[in-house]
């Protein structure tokens, strides 16, 4: 039979099989042997044993796409999850977010939580720094509600990961859009305003009979990214439109004169936000090839 990995724990995988229910496997030395981990979110081929609710995993089916941190697999769409006060957005942390996304050539929905607590003046900020990059921006409150009818549209027929810092509503959010797992929320640290990490394991939520949430461990930094530093423009969409206008190939859009990138951006055309974390991360990309 196949099923579906919804969560895993200490090498016991739980494998929604349809019509089936939820079964307790083990994966087969063969797996091990090969040096093949499952995920959650895999598609897998198992066996059920005698004994009630327990199997085992035979294979791992093709993966469409595979997240190494959080470790998921087979994902539409990802949710990147910030709040917009207690704790203020890290737009820095929020650009990587981004960019491993696009690694991975996942399509990003941007939820902004803690809506109705907030600055209307920076809610007009982050859309301005965002809705012309191409993603969407959901304002959401997991405590009014608001916005989560918009969300729940986005989810429908989709697995969607859900990533983003810890403290930032994750699991609230979560809550709101299902009732059949509970998870557990975390206080802010008032001290450095930051969330308490509530999640311990990646699992898969069901939402409805079509849409999955994949619940992932918050997290709070992402290292340099596993790709060149020439690469690293094309993460950024909004770049796209103004590339062919420099003068230089390539340019890295840093120092040259009659770049495109820096003609948009004092034209207000790109965000000056955005352009700063550029430059941030490519000389990360710049520092750690010297060594």
């Amino acid at each position: 039979m196949q099923g579906r990995i919804i969560k895993g724990i200490a090498g016991f995988y739980y494998v929604h099989v349809p019509d089936q229910g939820i079964l307790e496997c083990k994966a087969k030395g063969i797996l091990r042997k090969n040096k093949l981990k499952p995920l959650v979110g895999d598609f897998v081929e198992l066996t059920a044993l005698e004994e009630a609710g327990k199997g085992n995993i035979l294979q791992v089916l093709e993966r469409r796409n595979e997240l190494i941190r959080p470790a998921v697999a087979n994902i539409d769409q990802a949710l990147v999850i910030f709040s917009v006060t207690k704790p203020e957005p890290n737009f820095n942390l929020l650009d990587r977010f981004l960019i491993m996304m696009e690694q991975k050539g996942l399509e990003c929905i941007l939820v902004f939580n803690k809506c109705d607590i907030a600055d209307g003046d920076l809610l007009k900020k982050i859309e301005r720094i965002y809705a012309p990059c191409g993603y969407e921006v959901i304002f959401v409150s997991a405590i009014s509600g608001m916005g989560i009818s918009s969300l729940e549209e986005r989810l429908q027929g989709k697995v969607s990961a859900v990533s983003g810092p810890s403290g930032v509503g994750k699991s609230s959010i979560i809550n709101r859009l299902q009732n059949k797992v509970s998870m557990e929320t975390g206080e802010i640290s008032e001290k450095i305003q930051r969330g308490k990490h509530t999640t311990r394991h990646s699992e898969l939520i069901l939402i409805n009979e079509e849409s999955f949430i994949l619940d992932t461990p918050g997290f709070s930094s992402l290292s340099v990214f596993d790709c060149e530093k020439e690469e690293l423009e094309y993460y950024y969409p909004e770049f796209a439109l103004y590339r062919e206008q420099c003068k230089f190939s390539p340019c890295s859009h840093t120092h040259e004169p009659e770049c495109g990138i820096k003609t948009a951006l004092q034209e207000g055309k790109i965000s000056e936000v955005r352009y700063q974390n550029y430059l941030q991360i490519y000389q990360e990309m710049k520092d750690k090839r010297k060594y």
